[in-house]
């Protein structure tokens, strides 16, 4: 039986753990040859023994397991590391073929407390990593694609997060962050859909490390069942939008927890005035916004608080 990545080669970015972690075994448990990334170097456990560090025992769990991984200790929102790391998977493998970027930081606050280095340290890891590992990924598929004169085969599963969808109010950084890795996923689909390559956001809820304090008062697992919120529920849906059975979905962005997928609408345009002059003044703004706006519900914003209430029936 033929696996459905079989002969594709993956980079998962933030594998060490987590969501990351659970993706990266997926793809691989999928027939895919994989990098596994993660920030960091080998260091001592808790009794002091060397360890390899959490990209190395990753790799090795999947090499374990029968499959083929290595592992990539650098900083994805390095430019030059994130360029390393495309270039690993391909003189490792041959090519790259699945993009997977995870890697990611909080530092809630809220925007009135919030830091620079805060902001800025989030921005830097989510929406430049995000930046840096795609450019190198897609300038070597149209590289490849204009050396055959063919489409090529490439997948890029980015990670945006409900916290954008809805407005978190204690993480401006993160959920600013987040919006601006779903523009960067639907432009990439845009630019690279006629090089063979598919780009799609995903925004998972999973109890990991990074969001055990987010999720803390959230339901805990029945004894003996999987955890509603444990990141397997994820890694189904990045390692189907990585195979060539998803070769139609492109610049989609798609909810994932607890055995349920959502597809996100696009916005849609509510509401149109035209000005009766050659341009709006305040009086015309204010006879047709004020009485526009008076209808709705209070405190409706742009952000759509009710994906949080999302879950499987």
């Amino acid at each position: 039986m033929t696996l459905p990545l079989e002969g594709l080669s993956a980079v998962v970015t933030g594998a060490g753990r987590g969501l990351g972690r659970a993706e990266a075994l997926e793809l691989a448990r999928l027939g895919a040859s994989v990098v596994v990334n993660d920030y960091g170097q080998p260091g001592r456990d808790g009794s002091g023994a060397a360890s390899a560090g959490p990209a190395e025992e990753v790799a090795a769990e999947i090499r374990a397991a029968g499959g083929r991984a290595v592992a990539h200790t650098g900083d994805i929102a390095d430019h030059q590391q994130a360029r390393e790391l495309v270039g690993l998977a391909i003189g490792e493998y041959g090519t790259l073929d699945i993009l997977v970027n995870n890697a990611g930081i909080l530092r809630d606050r809220m925007i009135f407390s919030m830091t620079e280095d805060e902001w800025d340290t989030v921005i830097r890891v989510h929406l430049k990593g995000h930046f840096n590992t795609t450019h190198f990924a897609a300038a070597h598929w149209r590289e490849r694609s204009k050396a055959t004169g063919a489409p090529v085969y490439g997948r890029i599963v980015n990670t945006s997060s409900e916290a954008f969808l809805a407005g978190s109010a204690g993480q401006p950084n993160y959920a600013a962050a987040k919006g601006g890795i779903v523009g960067l996923t639907t432009s990439t689909a845009l630019a690279l859909a006629k090089y063979g390559v598919t780009a799609n956001a995903i925004c998972p809820r999973a109890r990991t490390r990074m969001t055990e304090d987010v999720f803390a008062g959230f339901q805990e697992p029945d004894e003996g069942r999987l955890d509603p919120l444990a990141p397997e529920h994820v890694a189904p849906l990045v390692g189907y939008l990585a195979s060539p059975a998803a070769a139609r979905i492109n610049g989609q962005l798609l909810v994932v927890h607890g055995g349920m997928v959502a597809i996100v609408e696009r916005p849609r345009v509510r509401a149109k005035f035209d000005s009766k002059q050659e341009t709006f003044g305040y009086d015309e703004l204010d006879a047709l916004l004020t009485p526009h706006y008076a209808d709705r519900p209070p405190g409706e914003t742009f952000a759509a608080a009710e994906v949080l209430a999302l879950k499987r029936e």
